[in-house]
C-alpha cells in the first residue's frame, strides 16, 4: 500500500504546528520505497513531472520515494491557506520542514552590512513574521543572507553591523526555539558573506543557539574547497547542510564532489539534521527525476 493512498483522507485534517520532531516510525512502514538513511529534503518542482503541479501530490510523491523532509525557500511569500495545507500534510506524512528564507530585500541589495536602520528594522520585522510561519508549518530553521558588500565601509565595520543584526534577529527567534542559519554564497562576488570561517566568526560573536551556519556544499566547493577539513573546523556552529554538485549545481554524481565520502563523514559526526537538496535536475522529465532519486540511493550512507 502506497503512503500517498494511506494518508489521502487524513492529510488535510491534521493540524499544523505540532511541536517537536515528527515520529517517523509509524509512517515509514507504509512507504513504497525504503527511507533514505540521511534526511534529504527535496523542494517543490523537483518531481513535478512524476507528481503533477499540485503541492500536496508532490509531497506525497516525495514520501513514497523515501524522503522525510521538505525545503521551500519561498514559503514566507505563500498565502496562509497554502502554508496551512503544507504544514498539515507534512505532519500527516511524518515529514520535517527544512529551511525557508527570511527575505532581506530586492536581490540581496538591501544589505545588513550597511548598518542602516531601515534595513535592520525590516529584517527584525521579517523575523517576527517568520515565527508565526514556523508555527504553521512546524519549522525550526530559516535561511538568512545578509546582503551585498558595502564598498564605502571597512570590512570590520560591516562585520560588526551584521553581528548586531544577527543579535537582533536571535532575540526574536531564540525564545521560540528557532534557528536562523546564515548561508555564505558563491552566486555573486558583491555578496558580503562568502566563506565558512567568516560565518563562523559572526556566529561565535552573536553567541546564540538561534544563529548558526548553513553549510551549502556546492557554494563552499566553489568558494574555497577543502570541504571536510572546513566542516570539521566549523562543526560546532553548523546547524544545516545543503547539497549540489559542481559544476552545474545538480544532484550528486554529476560533478566533481565526492558526496559519498562527505555524507559518510557528516553522518559519522552524529549529524541527524536535514540535508537540503538545493539544486536542479541534471536530466529532464520523469526519467530525469528517477535518475536523481537513484543518485541519492548511490551516495546515501550504508
Amino acid at each position: 500500500m502506497k503512503r500517498r493512498k494511506f494518508i489521502q483522507s487524513a492529510a488535510l485534517a491534521v493540524p499544523a504546528g505540532i511541536a517537536g520532531m515528527p515520529n517517523l516510525s509509524g509512517n515509514l512502514k507504509e512507504t513504497s520505497a525504503p527511507a533514505f538513511k540521511m534526511d534529504y529534503a527535496p523542494h517543490f518542482g523537483m518531481f513535478k513531472n512524476s507528481a503533477g503541479e499540485d503541492l500536496v501530490d508532490q509531497l506525497k510523491f516525495m514520501a513514497d520515494q523515501g524522503f522525510r523532509s521538505l525545503e521551500d525557500n519561498g514559503m514566507l511569500a505563500r498565502p496562509k491557506e497554502v502554508q496551512d495545507k503544507i504544514g498539515s500534510t507534512l505532519t500527516a506524512l511524518g515529514m520535517r520542514m527544512g529551511v525557508f528564507v527570511i527575505e532581506g530585500g530586492d536581490n540581496w541589495k538591501i544589505s545588513l552590512a550597511t548598518g542602516k536602520k531601515e534595513f535592520l528594522d525590516k529584517f527584525v520585522a521579517t523575523c517576527k513574521a517568520s515565527v508565526e510561519l514556523a508555527k504553521r508549518v512546524n519549522a525550526k530553521w530559516m535561511t538568512v543572507v545578509p546582503g551585498y558588500f558595502e564598498r564605502n565601509l571597512p570590512l570590520d565595520i560591516q562585520t560588526a553591523n551584521v553581528i548586531e543584526a544577527m543579535r537582533r534577529g536571535a532575540e526574536v527567534l531564540e525564545p521560540h526555539g528557532l534557528t536562523m542559519v546564515m548561508e555564505p554564497l558563491s552566486d555573486n562576488p558583491d555578496l558580503f558573506l562568502r566563506h565558512a570561517a567568516q560565518t563562523y566568526l559572526i556566529c561565535k560573536a552573536v553567541n546564540s543557539p538561534a544563529c548558526k551556519i548553513l553549510y551549502d556544499i556546492y557554494h563552499m566547493q566553489r568558494n574555497e574547497g577543502q570541504l571536510i577539513p572546513t566542516i570539521e573546523k566549523c562543526w560546532d556552529e553548523i546547524a544545516y547542510f545543503q547539497i549540489g554538485d559542481n559544476p552545474g549545481r545538480k544532484e550528486p554524481n554529476t560533478g566533481e564532489i565526492n558526496y559519498k565520502n562527505i555524507f559518510k563523514y557528516i553522518h559519522g559526526r552524529g549529524y541527524t539534521g536535514v540535508m537540503g537538496m538545493e539544486h536542479g535536475n541534471a536530466f529532464p522529465g520523469k526519467e530525469g527525476e528517477m535518475k536523481l532519486i537513484q543518485a541519492y540511493r548511490e551516495v546515501d550512507i550504508s
